[in-house]
């Protein structure tokens, strides 16, 4: 017996109504991008090994999708490596390839490899699908796409206040007001690692804090000292954790005593500082600005301000949006001091969110289709003009292929949601005329052939 056919863990197939609804987010997003005046590109799906690893921190690393060399691959690794039984080892002699972890690293790639066709600052925008290794749940798969806007070539703090302008210009467009975007420089984290006296374990430190809000104090605080992190230096962190929940300002106050004694510290508070007080003098249309001492974002790159926008209240899922600034990302490839800052929207998760809260408008399914019921051949060559005419004029229509019992057709008719459905038979031809069908309230008109363009365009509400 044939084994029934599955798709791999944490990837999806997508319906018509699902794609409509996806298709809607990324078409808010790149009027959004457009308006901003950012560029799209595109990269490959994969990317050489090299240019991926270590760009991500260990656990990163550990969730990029490695793709076995062509031809047989197993001569390449001796018989001591093989033995080994080191995966890691083995699989630096067996792949040379994988599948892209995000479009941040691609992007400084290819900023490189094209930076003398690129007119600088260059600002770029991508929509294209990213692969991780990940444990799979809901809002997390290993197949997503993600939608990126960065800038690089210019270190002016305003281009973070375009991007919480972004931000909250997306959001309102899709009717997800009350989103938290929340802020933290890596420069104050750098400040918090330097005054507890653990400025050397700052990544194990930083990637720890980072869990805060799905493990809770107590696991982090277990993780850290497994790291290495003293007891004492965790004694520290207490007023960091017991930061108050007070406005924006007041919080960004409170840290800024605390990092009274480092210059990175207060750097980061300043930068911090400054677009917050931009994006506040602005204004917001629904989002809400926030402060996150506990905001980390694990990835190794980011130097300053970061970003990362929770959905409304009310709304259990994981971060919608994220980014920030990364002062020497193209470094990694020979390119030093080109300063960039990037942002993402989550679309998958999005889409949960939009749909869990009933924000899609009714209108995206498109069911103003018209169906010819097949009566038979001569019929059916006489409808297929009819269609003809109906395509020519914008109009979307089709024939049911098959001259099946009427109940049949007028069935999947129903099923596939077709607005109405024409009748066309031995009288209608004989006498010009076509009955109209509208599968919504059941009522039936009789059209002249020669008036049908109109008619339609009228009931189909496409003039």
């Amino acid at each position: 017996m044939a084994q029934k056919p599955a798709i791999p863990k944490g990837t999806r197939d997508f319906n018509a109504a699902e794609l409509s609804r996806r298709n809607y987010i990324f078409d808010t997003i790149k009027t959004h991008f457009d308006q901003f005046g950012f560029q799209p590109i595109e990269t490959p799906s994969f990317e050489k090994s090299s240019t991926l690893m270590g760009k991500y921190g260990d656990e990163g690393d550990r969730l990029i999708f490695k793709i076995l060399d062509s031809g047989d691959f197993l001569k390449k690794v001796d018989d001591k490596t093989y033995q080994s039984q080191d995966a890691n080892r083995i699989s630096t002699k067996i792949s040379g390839k994988a599948l892209r972890y995000d479009l941040t690293v691609p992007f400084a790639r290819y900023v490189v490899q094209h930076q003398h066709e690129l007119n600088f600052p260059f600002k770029r925008y991508q929509i294209q699908q990213v692969y991780r290794a990940d444990r799979p749940q809901k809002g997390r798969f290993r197949e997503f796409y993600q939608c990126d806007a960065d800038v690089v070539g210019s270190d002016s703090l305003w281009q973070e206040v375009e991007f919480i302008q972004l931000y909250d210009a997306v959001f309102s467009s899709l009717g997800l007001t009350g989103c938290r975007i929340k802020m933290n420089n890596r420069k104050i984290l750098s400040g918090i690692a330097e005054i507890i006296g653990e400025s050397d374990k700052l990544i194990d430190f930083t990637v720890a804090l980072d869990k805060l809000d799905k493990i809770g104090k107590d696991k982090v605080i277990e993780e850290m000292l497994e790291k290495g992190i003293s007891q004492d230096a965790v004694q520290k962190l207490k007023p960091i954790f017991e930061l108050s929940d007070g406005h924006i300002r007041e919080k960004l106050d409170d840290i800024k005593t605390l990092l009274s004694n480092s210059e990175i510290g207060l750097k980061g508070v300043e930068e911090l500082k400054f677009i917050i007080d931009q994006s506040l003098s602005l204004g917001l249309n629904g989002s809400i600005l926030d402060f996150d001492v506990t905001l980390a974002r694990g990835l190794n790159y980011y130097t300053g301000a970061i970003f990362e926008v929770q959905a409304p209240e009310g709304v259990k899922m994981g971060s919608i949006g994220g980014g920030g600034r990364y002062d020497d990302l193209t470094g990694i490839f020979g390119l030093k001091n080109l300063s960039g800052v990037g942002i993402s929207f989550g679309l998958d998760r999005i889409y949960l969110v939009m749909e869990s809260l009933d924000l899609f408008p009714d209108t995206l399914v498109k069911n103003n289709r018209l169906l010819f019921i097949n009566f038979g051949q001569e019929e059916a060559a006489h409808c297929m003009k009819l269609i003809k005419t109906c395509r020519e004029n914008g109009i979307s229509a089709e024939l049911y292929p098959d001259a099946e019992k009427m109940k049949k057709q007028m069935t999947y008719a129903d099923k596939n949601e077709f607005w109405y459905v024409a009748l066309v038979g031995g009288n209608e031809i004989q006498h010009g005329t076509l009955a109209l069908k509208n599968m919504k309230t059941g009522d039936q008109y009789q059209v002249v052939q020669s008036e049908m363009v109109g008619v339609l365009k009228e009931k189909l509400k496409l003039n």
